[in-house]
């Protein structure tokens, strides 16, 4: 399409002509292509050989120059620029509770564990590599704390919470409500209560039942925008919150106990937020236990 030209015995790239401050080398005089020539022809293979609407990049934040040069390419192709959308991600700083040298937790001034960054890998003294971060938490956590923060956010990543098996682990969080309802819908299934299709919204009264319903009714929605923001730090929120709805509404609204119309929409509801949290769950491929 003209955009590229041989000078000192290299193929350039005239990116200049194309908005960008100055032209790149794609093949170098000795024969060896560049990276950026190798990214244009993955794109090209992607976007006009394999025909691929769109093509998502997950990339460093270190590399958010390289995002308006890619963009160029596009167009320097023949192509939608737009068709190539990238998502930065930035760094990861794991911490951990700071220890004495007889390996006992230093507590600060509330009583709390001190953090401290933990900065080199077993393996290899330089960098923290998944497989080490696999060998400390188990795979639940990982997959549920990597998405926590939205993309372009720093994440802090606390070890000894990761491995915590109370409310502030989130991920425990939400598994223990899952398995919290998996507990009252067999206790109400050896009483003879059965799960009913249809019953009345117009039995339930309390607000938390009404903060639950409409957090429920959250989900589509929810998917939809992670989609289009490319977050799905949304969805581990979203599931944090139903957890959060559940255990208010619980410890507000007797499920048992009470006249049988009642008993129905809240076995019902209980149901509700169980198929929601599983479905949330399962989509994170993080286990989704009945018993806790």
């Amino acid at each position: 399409n003209g955009y590229t030209y041989e000078k000192d015995g290299a193929l350039w790239y005239k990116g200049t002509a194309l908005g960008e401050e100055k032209d790149e080398v794609l093949v170098r005089a000795n024969g060896i292509s560049t990276y950026f020539a190798a990214d244009i022809a993955y794109h090209y293979d992607k976007l006009v050989t394999r025909s691929f609407d769109k093509a998502i990049n997950v990339w460093g934040a270190d590399h958010h120059g390289h995002v308006a040069r890619m963009k160029t390419a596009m167009t320097a192709l023949g192509l939608d620029a737009s068709k190539l959308d990238v998502v930065l991600m930035q760094l990861v700083k794991l911490i951990g509770d700071a220890k004495d040298e007889n390996g006992n937790v230093i507590l600060d001034e509330s009583g709390k564990p001190k953090k401290t960054e933990i900065r080199m890998s077993k393996r290899t003294g330089k960098a923290i590599q998944l497989v080490d971060l696999l060998d400390e938490i188990p795979i639940d956590a990982a997959r549920f704390f990597f998405n926590t923060r939205e993309p372009n956010t720093h994440l802090i990543f606390d070890l000894d919470l990761a491995i915590q098996e109370n409310s502030e682990n989130p991920v425990y969080y939400v598994q223990y409500a899952h398995a919290r309802i998996c507990s009252i819908l067999r206790a109400l299934a050896e009483e003879g209560t059965e799960l009913k299709e249809d019953i009345s919204l117009y039995n339930f009264t309390a607000p938390e039942e009404f903060a639950l319903v409409t957090e429920l009714a959250k989900f589509p929605g929810e998917i939809e925008e992670s989609v289009k923001t490319y977050d799905p730090s949304r969805i581990t929120k979203y599931a944090i919150e139903v957890a959060t709805m559940f255990h208010k509404f619980y410890n507000a609204c007797r499920v048992r106990g009470e006249s049988e119309e009642i008993v129905a929409a809240r076995t019902a509801l209980c149901a509700a937020t169980k198929t929601v949290i599983k479905n949330v769950l399962t989509m994170l491929k993080v286990s989704v236990p009945e018993s806790m």
